[in-house]
């Protein structure tokens, strides 16, 4: 039973049909259809009906679902088969073979397609090269082969007219090795007639319309198929196929087939040479025939490589040797030379076709190979071949085609009945005869030494001139007794035949063939002129295609084999090939004549299903049971449906928990046990199972899915706490492992020059960053308290000044002289000013005593702005008390006493300058540059400054200075009213000075 398919979607298996009726069978048939279920068993067989539409049912997705799955697990389809064929050949080492069997038009190429591609898809998982490339190859052959070998006809646009079988080698891993193509009755004839509304080979359109204009005037061709006589027929025809992007895709088959340019150049030169040929116009005069116009003659010899004078005489003439040695040219007749002219055609397309072959084979054939080293080579086949014809006007070829069918169908019920009989024998079970139609009768009729085959030969082979009628004549005699052949002589009253028919009762059906033409293309003749002109060429690959060109005229060459006997050979073959290998088949049903996915013409499939002996299968399978299946398989699948079985059963064997559950449902008379199967002998007991399954089903899904996500839960639960309690362990260690780096790196840092300033910090994790951040802090302030213990009491302030400083300016000052000691009171410095400063010593002494401060905090020259904006050169004296504003031409008189509560900030610039501006809380804001002295012509005391009030301010006085570090211009206030002052160079300009503007002041500095 397939899974997955209710029986709104009718019998999967026609096995399980509850009686074996041909109304039955295509009500079934039908009904699958019309539900998009185009596929169906019969047993291991596949049904196949074509759809005529494209179906979203062979994607990668699809693979997947039956990769390596057993048949009755999944609804019918190819991939089952192919699956199922596969497995057999790697599990057990067996050749395995998969016969495509139906009637034009019914999906037989799509069909071995899809089976190639799914074959590719599972094989080859570790993408190795040479394996991708023997695939490759495989694949690309089709397109070529159906280039070459496909027609559209009046039933299928894509008609192969050729059979084919394919064997494909695997390596003992299962990857495919190489491969060999056989092909089988290619329809030649068809290059130069075809019925109307049909066309030639693909190959011919393809050329014409698909090539470029460069490779058409090559090939001296033109575009439109109406102009050349062996296309003209199919140039108005309606077709599904692009010929243009068909060419492209051989092209690039040819390409990576491994194809040489020369050659691809070749083969197209054929096509040109016969498409040519087909134009050529032979007239009598009466005594010689003459062609009409030697300019295609030319073409064609220069496709060819060769001369145009011997392409004429080959057409015109046929060279032949007399008894006593003398060699003579005898000229045609008009119906000869056009007969010559014809078959030349076929032949030079029949060679190409083979050649293309098996340069194909060539490629793709098992190299190297050694079986101690490789392991078994095995072998899966693919036979896409030609399906039962009945045709208004039945011929030869249809004879040919028909004859193989009744091969195969002989072969499909003998290996079927073995299968099941061998079956039977293994398990125990008693054997019924089988009534079913043996076609052995229909084989006898066209196979021994007195068939039609041999009856045909013998006319070929009869001296003088013998006519089919006469043919047919004998047949008569021979034959008049057989069951299965009558003629219009043996049967006066039967005018649906003329005279020159004949008519085999096959098992598909009565076919009746006209005899006319039977023996020329039975003897299917080629005068031997052809086959030197073409081994002559100057084109190697044509001279290869034709080695008995090389046959002189003299030579007496034994006489071939005709069509026919070449035909039944290698039929005989094929048929000993896939006898020896474990078979699966493929039956392929057109649903109607009009390609329409919605219409089933009852009366036209019943007509197939019968040719195809489709009833006579499902007899043979059932053979008495519907259905069978292996004991744990059983069990496996409907162990849900008794108590004593489910979940588990705790018997002896997997045989008692099955008849347990076949006694649960009192099925004990409709089955029977064999050594390793159960046999069903009803399919509704079947039935039964499957609706109590299906019932069954939704509850233990649930059931499984409660159980199953508690179990997800409860795992998940588990991995949570597994998760915490790591993740909290792995806090804890990376706490841990953060301390002990922390104590490697600063254990010896009190020994250390710089106490462990140097010394990087370990990245903390998340959880200590505040943690770090306050032990990097304590660091710091353990640092500088070391630092400061070292200090003499005696640098102290100028090391708080600095420190002051530093954290005024916030680093936006560029220099600001902490790199130098700072001396303060520059005034009183006899290095820095030495003419002054005993003057200012003794001026600083009475002040000190007049107003009693206690510290200086700064003294030095500067350039002052006064009150009439004017620049003056002053002297600056900042005590712990007042700014005092000297007078250094007048011994440093004191010009102005501004007390130091008065100072409400400072500004200074981010440049070099010595700028400053001290701001009051009167808003008359003190403005100047401070002078360098002769201590250090380049000193920046501006820092200095700025380092000793802020220090003053902050230790003293417990109270904030604000100091504004300014990129650009400074502001400030002078009696009140707003002014700017801006910092500019100026060349020429000696010393720093203030210099007026619109909006205040310019600071005027030195180019140097």
């Amino acid at each position: 039973m397939a899974e997955l398919e209710g029986l709104e979607f009718g019998k999967s298996d026609f096995v399980l049909l509850d009686e074996v009726t041909m109304e039955q069978f295509m009500e079934n048939l039908k009904m699958r259809f019309e539900k998009g279920r185009i596929y169906t068993f019969i047993g291991e067989v596949v049904v196949s009906v074509n759809p005529y539409r494209q179906m979203d049912i062979y994607g990668k997705d699809a693979i997947e679902a039956y990769r390596g799955r057993e048949l009755y697990e999944n609804p019918p389809h190819l991939y089952s088969v192919s699956d199922a064929a596969y497995k057999a050949m790697q599990r057990r080492s067996k050749d395995t073979c998969i016969v495509i069997s139906g009637e034009s038009g019914a999906g037989k190429t799509e069909a071995s397609k899809y089976i190639m591609q799914y074959i590719a898809a599972i094989t080859n998982p570790s993408q190795r090269a040479e394996v991708e490339s023997v695939k490759n190859v495989l694949l690309k052959s089709n397109c070529v082969l159906e280039a070459f070998g496909n027609a559209k006809t009046n039933r299928n646009d894509n008609s192969s007219r050729f059979g084919k079988y394919m064997d494909i080698n695997f390596s003992f891993s299962g990857d495919p090795t190489g491969g060999h193509i056989n092909n089988y009755l290619l329809e030649k004839s068809r290059v130069v007639k075809q019925q109307p509304g049909e066309r030639n080979f693909h190959s011919f359109y393809q050329i014409l319309c698909g090539s470029s204009n460069e490779m058409r005037a090559s090939l001296h061709l033109q575009k439109d198929p109406a102009v050349y006589v062996y296309t003209r027929e199919g140039s108005g025809s309606a077709t599904s196929n692009n010929d243009r992007a068909s060419h492209r895709a051989v092209m690039s088959a040819l390409e990576a087939i491994g194809l040489s340019k020369e050659e691809i150049d070749s083969i197209y030169r054929i096509l040109a040479a016969i498409l040519l040929l087909g134009n050529i116009q032979l007239e009598s005069d009466g005594e010689s025939v003459q062609i009409s116009g030697l300019e295609a003659v030319s073409h064609i010899a220069d496709l060819i490589a060769s001369e145009p004078d011997n392409v004429r005489k080959s057409l015109l003439f046929r060279t032949m040797a007399t008894g006593g040695g003398e060699i003579i040219e005898k000229g045609h007749t008009e119906q000869d030379a056009c007969f010559g002219r014809d078959a030349f055609a076929k032949a030079l397309y029949e060679r190409l076709f083979a050649w293309i072959v098996s340069r194909i084979n060539k490629v793709i054939e098992v190299k190297d190979y050694n079986p101690m080293l490789h392991g078994k080579n095995t072998v899966i086949g693919v036979l896409d071949i030609y399906g039962f014809e009945i045709f208004d006007s039945n011929s030869f070829e249809q004879f040919c085609i028909n004859y193989c069918n009744e091969k195969l169908q002989q072969l499909f019920i003998e290996l079927i009945l073995r299968q099941v009989q061998d079956e039977y024998q293994r398990e125990g079970i008693a054997w019924q005869h089988i009534d079913y139609f043996n076609n052995q009768i229909i084989v006898d009729l066209v196979e021994p030494h007195r068939g039609i085959l041999s009856i045909l030969d013998e006319a070929c082979l009869t001296v003088g001139k013998i006519t089919d009628t006469a043919c047919l004549d004998s047949m008569d005699s021979k034959l008049l007794q057989h069951p299965h052949y009558t003629s219009r002589k043996l049967s006066p009253t039967d005018k649906t035949m003329d005279w020159k028919d004949f008519r085999i009762r096959h098992y598909a059906g009565d076919v009746t063939y006209s005899v006319e033409g039977f023996l020329d293309k039975n003897r299917d003749p080629l005068f031997q002129d052809f086959k030197r002109l073409m081994y002559n060429s100057a084109n190697p690959i044509l001279k290869e295609m034709w080695p008995d060109g090389q046959l002189g005229i003299t030579e007496v060459t034994k006489r071939p084999l005709t069509a026919a006997i070449i035909f039944k050979n290698s039929m005989v073959a094929l048929v000993d090939k896939l006898a020896c290998k474990e078979p699966y088949y493929v039956r392929c049903v057109k649903p109607n004549e009009l390609k329409s996915p919605m219409l089933f013409d009852d009366a036209r499939c019943q007509h197939q299903v019968a040719y195809l002996g489709l009833l006579e299968n499902v007899r043979v399978r059932r053979a008495g049971f519907a259905y069978n299946q292996l004991y744990p398989r059983f069990l496996q699948r409907y162990k849900m449906t008794c108590e004593y079985t489910w979940p588990n059963h705790l018997m002896a064997t997997d045989r008692e928990a099955v008849e347990a559950i076949v006694t649960q449902h009192s099925f004990q008379d409709d089955v029977a046990y064999g050594h390793t199967k159960l046999f069903v002998r009803t399919p509704r007991s079947l039935f039964t199972l499957e609706q109590e399954r299906a019932a069954l089903i939704p509850i233990l899904a649930l059931f499984l899915q409660k159980v199953w996500r508690g179990a997800l839960a409860r795992r998940r639960c588990r991995r949570m706490r597994a998760i915490y309690t790591i993740m909290s362990s792995y806090k804890l260690y990376k706490l841990k492992a953060h301390f002990w780096e922390v104590e490697r790196r600063f254990a010896n840092v009190r020994t250390t020059a710089d106490y462990g300033r140097s010394v990087e910090w370990p990245a903390p994790p998340a959880a200590l960053a505040q943690f770090h951040d306050i032990t990097l802090m304590m660091h710091r302030r353990w640092w500088a308290r070391q630092v400061v213990k070292n200090i003499p009491p005696s640098d102290m302030l100028e090391v708080r000044a600095k420190v002051a400083a530093l954290g005024a300016l916030k680093g936006d000052r560029k220099d600001w002289g902490v790199s130098r000691a700072w001396e303060r009171d520059y005034l009183a410095n006899v290095r820095d000013c030495p003419q002054t400063s005993s003057s200012f010593i003794r001026v600083s002494k009475e002040l000190r005593n007049k107003d009693q401060y206690s510290q200086v905090l700064f003294s030095g020259l500067c350039r002052k702005v006064n009150r009439f904006n004017r620049s003056t050169d002053r002297g600056m004296l900042v005590t712990d008390k007042h700014v005092y504003k000297l007078e250094p031409k007048k011994q440093y008189k004191v010009l102005k006493q501004l007390p130091l509560d008065a100072v409400t900030g400072l500004s200074v610039t981010s440049g070099v300058d010595q700028m400053v501006a001290l701001h009051m809380s009167s808003q008359d804001d003190v403005l100047l540059c401070l002078q360098r002295g002769e201590l250090c012509p380049n000193q920046d005391r501006v820092g200095e400054l700025v380092g000793s009030l802020v220090d003053h301010f902050t230790r003293v006085r417990k109270a904030v200075l604000p100091v504004k570090v300014c990129p650009s211009a400074v502001q400030l206030h002078m009696r009140g009213k707003p002014k700017s002052v801006s910092v500019e160079t100026k060349s020429g300009q000696i010393n720093a000075d203030f210099k007026r503007s619109r909006g205040g002041f310019i600071l005027l500095l030195p180019t140097n």
